[in-house]
């Protein structure tokens, strides 16, 4: 039987390489919760993350967005606050039981061997044989992300009436690419660093016989950026603070122009925030890479409207891990 030719996010073998993929991050949600005692201040009852930051003298903003892991990962339950939209997050039965420290089942011990000894040995599995740039590694690594996804994203809404697409921090150009194949009346480019732009010239080479696109190399904070109907930002706004964030929309809202259009592709929140599992981890993953975190489509389509893209906001799930939104001017 001949394998499926285009990516399918949906696989069995595909979701299961994911779970292996991202096993490490919730480890690190266990541990981290563990050591940091968050269990033990939700022990006397309900507290909403603003009561755990100040018990503990932490991050409101990293223990929300710890909690909400926890939460999507059942070692917590999140309930009403009774005062405004904060939820109030308690234990469940399995860290009442496995992680309260003086519980008879307690394993936190375990969990601190595991979290230090353990855990910096595996640290230096793969010293021996790992020598590529960083850069490189993790633009290969978003080149198989949109092999897997980047059909879907791009078919989740019909793009052949915009003219002018640019792929706004595209890397390698992998997404721009299949953009430009399967739209070919369309002007694709991508928008991304110097350095970044020099490398896919140099290092991702598409076949002979592809559409052209172009790569354009600036600042999006600083440069001109490239006017045209439409603007992809693929997981591109989940690197950066609510500011930044809301200050490159900005600037592409004022670079399109009358009827340019906006395309997201972010992994999305549920409302609250507690899940879907992949997205919450994720967010903890930008938090500690970037200080950037996962949003809400309400979060979205607000940042959005802000930057002049408020007409018509649209989001449609693509079967995998990666939601795709719409908005016009």
């Amino acid at each position: 039987m001949a394998e499926a030719v285009e990516g399918n996010p949906e696989d069995g073998d595909f979701r299961l390489l994911l779970d292996y993929m991202h096993g490490f991050m919730v480890s690190q949600v266990l541990f981290v919760a563990s050591d940091l005692g968050l269990f033990e201040a939700l022990a006397p009852g309900p507290l909403d993350a603003t009561a755990v930051a100040w018990a503990l003298g932490l991050s409101p903003h990293g223990t929300r967005l710890l909690l909400d892991a926890c939460t999507a990962l059942g070692l917590v339950q999140a309930g009403d606050g009774g005062s405004g939209e904060d939820p109030a997050f308690s234990l469940t039965r399995l860290s009442r039981l496995f992680l309260l420290a003086g519980s008879p089942l307690s394993q936190r011990s375990m969990l601190r061997y595991l979290a230090g000894t353990t855990m910096r040995c595996w640290g230096e599995l793969g010293r021996a044989v790992r020598s590529e740039a960083e850069r490189l590694l993790f633009m290969r690594a978003l080149q198989e992300t949109w092999s897997m996804y980047g059909g879907r994203v791009l078919a989740a809404f019909d793009l052949s009436e915009f003219r002018v697409i640019c792929d706004v921090g595209g890397g390698s150009g992998s997404l721009a690419a299949a953009c430009a194949r399967l739209y070919p009346t369309s002007s694709v480019s991508v928008f991304d660093t110097p350095e970044v732009i020099a490398a896919a010239r140099d290092h991702f080479q598409h076949p002979l016989g592809a559409p052209p696109i172009r790569f354009l190399g600036g600042d999006f904070f600083r440069s001109h950026l490239p006017q045209a109907d439409l603007y992809i930002l693929a997981r591109v706004l989940h690197d950066w603070t609510d500011a930044d964030a809301a200050r490159l929309l900005g600037r592409i809202g004022l670079a399109g122009g009358q009827g340019a259009a906006l395309l997201l592709v972010e992994a999305v929140l549920d409302p609250g925030g507690q899940g879907p599992v992949h997205a919450t981890l994720l967010s903890l993953t930008m938090l500690v890479q970037t200080n950037g975190r996962e949003r809400t489509e309400a979060e979205y389509r607000a940042m959005a409207a802000a930057a002049g893209f408020g007409r018509c906001f649209h989001r449609r799930q693509t079967g995998g891990n990666l939601d795709v939104m719409l908005a016009r001017k």
